[in-house]
């Protein structure tokens, strides 16, 4: 008998744990931080009391017996402003002691590193726009609270446990008494720092709620004290069932908020109800901020799906992965209630969503190009790079996203171009439209590869994004026109004539000058695969493309640094005639010492113009020290 008390004490006694690495590292910046917004805390809060109503009404479709007598959702929030207490409770699906651990210990949520590290670099300051794009969520509480309790007793189970933490490293779990638990779901009380307490007065509380959280698909219930008659602050009524007519865009910001996870404003909203074959209605926002975790490999879409009102999943894969920025929900009237989410993904019913809400999508955004030029740009800015991917992946809508494509070029400045304004600017025999890829902009726009067509006065496209090396090289073309790089194949540029007032310079007599390329493909063997007279150029004497057959020079970069490649191609080095260098080279006597280092010299010339190392740093070195000795003696 003494034993076995000895044994339900052990079993009643705080269990204390201590923080994940990553966790404890996030709250250390987030408790001794300065923050230029702490309200963020509760919408936060009120989010996954919301998240955890939705999950419940999801499991009682295959067990109904886990609503019991309480089948509405509810949030209720209670204040005590004697004691400095805010009390957020839900009736959702609750948490066992294994899941608090689980959720409240760790942080499994791609991106988390990245918002410490931003963090850190911004001298300790996370505004609430960082928090709600990271969605740190549930510990935004020690922002405003010494210490947080979580009671929490999960749908059908016949016990309750208690996480509790300051937020300094530990946290405990300990069962308590069903009692001192809700009857199912989560009460989480937040004991409040002596300069947060106005967050256990009602105006504080009531306007924060209206303004962020007013449109969650639950309603909240505002209690001055325990015991008092509560006020309906929110009524859960889902705004993407209403007309549009009878929603505000302030109402929209709100929602966008909540169901987002952001904390700026939308910079697009898509609202409309599809009827037809199949009915559902989609509520989709482009947000206005590029999250940070935009190109993680892991990241996935954020739209969540609903069936007759009931969330089935917050990743659902109604749109394409290129348009992953998007935030929203689609609510289905004809998916079964009673299909997983693993059979969802495999139904005929959400391909059809998946292609009415991707269409929708990309023709609201070409509605938007169309009227408001500036507000596209906007978010063409933020996120075009990620739209340009579906150039590569998605054929059936490629010549959709062509149109919508936005690009800098050698003639367009600070502006941005469309293909439909490059084509009609095409000049006199001018077949194709010409691009150049690489990293950087500012290197772009003054490559040598780029000389005769300025010369020429034709416009090149220059696509400084990873992605652009990609779909460029499927064969793509807009209006008939094939794309084609500025680095490789010939240039085809004789049939186009100079521009008025272009300089044409006088050339190396042709005899001379083809002795001198074949002294340097003989000099440089090895190192590239041709050399060869260049149309491309106008002022600078060499530079190096790929071949006609070949891969272009950036993809070929990539790739290599990506270890996808295991033998880069050598190039063509071509070298301009009219250059003052390249004619005294094709007067030299081949006999002359210095001739074969000055070939290998410009061979690293272009290397460096195409911003690469020479090959051989050290024989580098050396050649040039023997040609400046030479200049001084």
């Amino acid at each position: 008998k003494g034993s076995n008390i000895v044994t339900t004490e052990t079993a009643s006694r705080p269990e204390t744990h201590a923080f994940e690495a990553d966790v404890s590292k996030l709250l250390h910046m987030m408790v001794h931080s300065v923050y230029s917004d702490r309200d963020v805390f509760l919408r936060e809060l009120i989010s996954n009391a919301a998240d955890a109503c939705e999950k419940l009404r999801y499991e009682a479709i295959a067990t109904p017996s886990l609503l019991g007598d309480d089948p509405q959702p509810r949030i209720s929030l209670t204040l005590d402003a004697d004691q400095g207490r805010l009390t957020i409770e839900d009736n959702g699906i609750g948490m066992t002691a294994a899941d608090m651990g689980e959720t409240l210990g760790t942080i499994a949520r791609s991106g988390t590193k990245a918002f410490m590290d931003r963090l850190a670099a911004d001298a300790g300051k996370a505004d609430s726009q960082l928090i709600g794009q990271f969605g740190v969520g549930f510990y935004s509480a020690f922002m405003v609270a010494r210490e947080v309790e979580v009671f929490s007793r999960r749908a059908g189970a016949d016990d309750a446990a208690c996480w509790r933490s300051d937020g300094l490293g530990t946290y405990t779990i300990a069962p308590v008494d069903l009692d001192d638990a809700p009857q199912r779901g989560t009460r989480v009380v937040l004991h409040l720092l002596d300069d947060a307490k106005s967050y256990a007065e009602r105006s504080t509380v009531e306007r924060i709620v209206k303004a962020q959280s007013g449109h969650v698909p639950v309603p909240i219930t505002l209690f001055e004290k325990a015991d008092s008659e509560g006020a309906l602050v929110a009524d859960g009524a889902a705004l993407w069932l209403k007309p549009r007519s009878e929603i505000s865009e302030a109402d929209y910001a709100d929602f966008y908020r909540s169901v987002a996870g952001q904390y700026d404003s939308p910079a697009h909203t898509i609202h409309y109800r599809a009827e037809g074959r199949f009915e559902y209605s989609v509520l989709t926002f482009i947000p206005q901020t590029k999250p940070f975790d935009l190109f993680d490999p892991d990241r996935k879409g954020h739209i969540k799906l609903y069936v007759r009102r009931v969330f089935i999943t917050d990743e659902a894969p109604v749109l394409p992965r290129y348009l992953r920025f998007v935030r929203g929900l689609v609510d289905s009237t004809d998916l079964p209630l009673n299909m997983s989410r693993e059979m969802i993904q495999d139904s005929p019913v959400l391909a059809a969503i998946q292609k009415g809400v991707t269409g929708r999508v990309l023709n609201e955004l070409q509605k938007l190009a169309d009227s408001d030029s500036e507000a596209y740009l906007r978010i063409w800015e933020n996120f075009g790079p990620v739209l340009k991917e579906g150039l590569y992946e998605d054929f059936e809508r490629r010549d959709t996203l062509l149109g919508l494509a936005r690009f800098k070029t050698t003639t367009s400045g600070d502006d941005w171009r469309s293909l439909k304004d490059y084509v009609a600017d095409l000049r006199e025999n001018q077949t194709a439209i010409y691009y150049a890829t690489g990293s950087d902009l500012d290197r772009l726009s003054t490559s040598p590869q780029l000389e005769g067509f300025r010369a020429r006065g034709i416009e090149v496209l220059l696509l400084p994004d990873q992605v652009d090396n990609f779909w460029t090289s499927i064969g793509v073309d807009f209006d008939g026109k094939p794309f084609k790089s500025v680095t490789q194949g010939g240039a085809d540029l004789t049939l186009i004539p100079l521009s008025d007032g272009a300089p044409s310079s006088p050339q190396a007599e042709a005899g001379a000058l083809d002795s001198f390329i074949a002294f340097a493909k003989e000099s440089l063997a090895g190192s590239v695969s041709d050399v060869r007279v260049s149309e491309r150029l106008t002022s600078s004497a060499v530079c190096l493309v790929a071949s006609e057959s070949g891969m272009d020079r950036q993809l070929e970069k990539l790739l290599a640094n990506a270890g996808q490649l295991p033998q880069a191609s050598l190039p063509v080095l071509e070298v301009n005639p009219g250059h003052l260098l390249i004619q005294k080279l094709a007067t030299t006597d081949d006999a002359n010492a210095m001739k074969a280092d000055l070939a290998h010299l410009l061979l690293d010339q272009a290397r460096i113009a195409d911003g690469e190392q020479p090959s051989d740093v050290r024989a580098f070195a050396e050649r040039l020290d023997r040609l400046m000795r030479r200049a001084v003696d």
